[in-house]
């Protein structure tokens, strides 16, 4: 008998809402029948009239905001799109939850509603990232602007037995970033993680990594804290679309370049699918009970459709459960 799964998604999310978490969720559920998704939408949102059987309507009295407060959303808005979808996987009505929010209230929320595993005091955001040779899980991406070295130590577990149970690598290489690669660089934090994970054998553990090698595909994970992660993910999402800009706006210049540019549209068609932000949209909480997929913000339908593909995947394999598994097995937040 075929699994079903089920997924619940903060419809009101993102810098799109519904013009894009609807269409993109009535795509996937055309193609997932086997997945069942309650949209989560504020009181007086149209729909359209025919949808999907697999689709149902959850209506809630608030939306979180990009500028609430985690503190505001925990007092005050609880009956928010964003807490009820993730109230409905912590009832166990949804394998899963998605939401394209405020990532300080969803970080908030997901603690409160999911809690974390054992000795974890904070989930870190993690999420693959396309590189020359396939692609790596980078963490933590905003979830904690500050970590301390203990904190960094459970997210090269975490990241590390992610990569382990996603790409079936035994033994996955794990790097902290940092402004250099020698032994003397980076702050105290960065030094004291170093002799952390130099001392855990659980741990591929190869050094550091410099920000011009995060997409080399030189290692498998890459740690960072939430502030230095986030910050490095946003400048390549900004680069890449200065670099494609300039591309386009070079083959336009002249008869010569719309010509180089005709010659050139396989190779940059190729190019986009590899690397398309839209293709690797989804990042998951690490550290939660329940698996909670934090979408970009800016993401348009296909982005969007990209992160539920990984929130049904991560129901699917049972990650969570492993994850918390290991993180017992391996007494996560207590050294070796």
């Amino acid at each position: 008998m075929t699994s079903r799964f089920s997924i619940a998604v903060d419809a009101m999310s993102g810098d799109f809402g519904p013009r894009s978490t609807i269409p993109a969720t009535i795509a996937f559920a055309e193609s997932h029948s086997d997945t069942d998704i309650s949209l989560f939408l504020s009181d007086g949102t149209v729909v359209p009239k025919e949808l999907p059987a697999n689709i149902s309507i959850v209506y809630s009295p608030s939306v979180v905001t990009m500028d609430d407060s985690p503190a505001n959303v925990l007092r005050n808005k609880q009956d928010s799109t964003m807490a009820q979808a993730i109230e409905a996987c912590s009832q166990g009505a949804a394998d899963a939850v998605i939401s394209a929010g405020n990532t300080g209230a969803l970080v908030a929320l997901g603690r409160h509603h999911l809690g974390t595993f054992d000795n974890i005091r904070r989930p870190a955001i993690c999420k693959a990232i396309p590189t020359l040779a396939g692609h790596s899980y980078m963490l933590d991406l905003g979830a904690n602007a500050i970590a301390d070295a203990q904190m960094l130590h459970n997210f090269a577990l975490m990241g590390s037995a992610m990569a382990a149970e996603l790409d079936h690598n035994p033994s996955p290489s794990v790097a902290i970033l940092n402004i250099g690669v020698e032994h003397s660089k980076g702050n105290r934090v960065i030094h004291e993680v170093d002799a952390l994970l130099k001392q855990d054998g659980r741990l591929n553990y190869v050094g550091y990594i410099e920000g011009d090698a995060i997409y080399s595909g030189s290692v498998d994970v890459i740690v960072a804290d939430g502030f230095v992660g986030n910050v490095a993910l946003k400048v390549s999402e900004g680069v890449a679309r200065l670099a494609l800009g300039q591309l386009k706006s070079s083959f336009r210049q002249n008869l010569y370049g719309r010509l180089l540019g005709r010659f050139a549209q396989p190779l940059l068609r190729k190019w986009h699918k590899q690397f398309d932000p839209a293709r690797y949209n989804g990042a998951c909480l690490l550290g939660l009970n329940r698996p909670l997929i934090k979408s970009h913000g800016s993401t348009d339908e296909r982005g969007f459709l990209s992160a539920l593909v990984m929130a049904k995947e991560l129901a699917g394999t049972g990650l969570t459960q492993r994850l918390q598994a290991q993180a017992i097995a391996r007494k996560l937040g207590e050294g070796q």
